[in-house]
């Protein structure tokens, strides 16, 4: 796997509170990943951004919501999620910095 493709298959960290307890609670955290992803090149990119050995991998579809607007209804993209589990010991800081 190339380090283009590395750098294209996470595209943000997924953080809300339901992510913030199980990263709390299991060593696991969520990110927002491409659509065509699998879960080797998940698991490839994640072990090599943040130097972290990864226990588990699990991918989920999240389908678009349904929105009504002014011009009728709409709907949002669809997209995919991955549950990343760490071995013990590891972690991820997702907090920014400067």
């Amino acid at each position: 796997m190339n380090l283009e493709r590395i750098f294209g298959v996470l595209l943000a960290p997924h953080v809300s509170e339901k992510t913030a307890r199980s990263a709390e609670l299991s060593n696991q955290y969520a990110f927002r990943v491409a659509s065509d992803a699998t879960k080797p090149e998940i698991r490839k990119a994640v072990e090599h951004l943040f130097k972290v050995k990864v226990e588990d991998v699990r991918v989920l579809n999240v389908k678009g919501k349904r929105k009504t607007n002014r011009f009728g209804v709409a709907q949002r993209s669809d997209w995919k999620k991955a549950y990343v589990r760490l071995e013990a010991g590891q972690e991820i800081d997702l907090t920014v910095t400067e």
